[in-house]
């Protein structure tokens, strides 16, 4: 299976600070890709390195095979991205800015109908968005990014704030996409979506526990087992599959990582 996505090694700093740390991964097509991690952890700076809209400091990434430093506008027109703010113009209507963003893809207004209907919006879509409620609001974003068609999605953090009704709703646009063979790469700090959407893979790191990796791994060999104690060595570069140590080893990992990232603010 062909990989969608490919990062080798991938480091960014912020001055003196590392905000991605060594960071190696893949993602293979029309696979559902979840980016778990606390806030700050630098979940939406490794979307803005592999969109090709920062550059990293060392390491490489590649998007359909090609370095992200070098996409062209036909690498991007593959892709949709629903990032940290909407995206949406408060004046027009939901209608009227799902047609904005399709006239700028160049792909007729004919699906606009079905679109809004897929994701509840239907009813509303002569409504100004500045009426719209945060759910709806989410909902039109991922609607905005669903509108090329695209064979990768971003979603950066889709349901951070939501209410489980619309949660799920969007999970549900989500695992629709995944059927059709789009490849999505989400990032949230919230447990039950690596739950509830069959992930590929839970990723979670925490650059800002580099100095307390020895207690983070006694404290996880006391609490469950010496896998993932042996997973936390090296906490900044971490990868795990939810089939390795299942949902309870998940929710205790993300308490550990929670724990470590108090500890390390009461330290400063």
């Amino acid at each position: 299976m062909k990989n969608c996505i490919q990062a080798d090694g991938l480091t960014v700093r912020f001055a003196d600070n590392p905000v991605l740390n060594r960071l190696t991964f893949q993602v293979p097509e029309g696979k559902i890709f979840g980016l778990l991690g606390p806030s700050g952890a630098g979940k939406t700076t490794l979307i803005k390195v592999l969109t090709g809209q920062l550059c990293q400091d060392e390491g490489k990434a590649e998007l359909f095979g090609k370095d992200t430093r070098k996409l062209t506008a036909q690498e991007h027109g593959m892709m949709g991205a629903m990032l940290d703010n909407y995206g949406l113009y408060e004046r027009l209507s939901a209608y009227e800015n799902l047609a904005f963003y399709a006239d700028i893809y160049g792909i007729s207004h004919a699906g606009i109908p079905d679109m809004l209907k897929s994701i509840g919006l239907y009813e509303a879509r002569r409504t100004a968005v500045s009426k719209l409620s945060k759910g709806m609001k989410n909902r039109l974003s991922l609607a905005r990014a669903l509108m090329n068609h695209a064979k990768l999605l971003f979603l950066d953090e889709p349901t951070s704030g939501l209410d489980p009704v619309t949660t799920r709703e969007i999970h549900d646009v989500l695992l629709e996409q995944r059927k059709q063979g789009t490849t999505i790469f989400l990032t949230t700090h919230n447990m039950a979506t690596s739950v509830t959407v069959p992930v590929m893979m839970v990723f979670s790191f925490l650059p800002m526990l580099s100095l307390f990796n020895d207690k983070i791994e006694k404290i996880a060999r006391f609490f469950y087992s010496e896998q993932i104690s042996r997973m936390l060595s090296n906490v900044n570069s971490l990868e795990l599959t939810a089939e390795s140590i299942g949902v309870i080893g998940v929710n205790i990992l993300a308490a550990l990582l929670l724990f470590a990232a108090a500890f390390r603010r009461c330290q400063l």
